[in-house]
């Protein structure tokens, strides 16, 4: 574990043993901060397409040039 994991997995520890009412305002807390809230809202868009097939970039403008407009 890196020096950097080991606070993390404190607060995560600790975040996890609070009551789901404390979680939620935690959370609703963390969505409020509108820098952070648009750092989580990437972070599950890209763990979301993490499954979705790759395509080169010169294959994307190929496709993107052929479609209609």
């Amino acid at each position: 574990m890196t020096s950097h994991q080991a606070p993390a997995e404190v607060f995560w520890t600790a975040f996890r043993a609070l009551k789901k009412e404390d979680r939620l305002a935690i959370a609703h807390k963390l969505l409020l901060d509108r820098e952070l809230g648009e750092d989580l809202r990437y972070a599950v868009l890209i763990e979301n397409r993490k499954r979705e097939p790759r395509i080169s970039l010169k294959d994307y403008l190929a496709q993107s040039s052929k479609r209609p407009k």
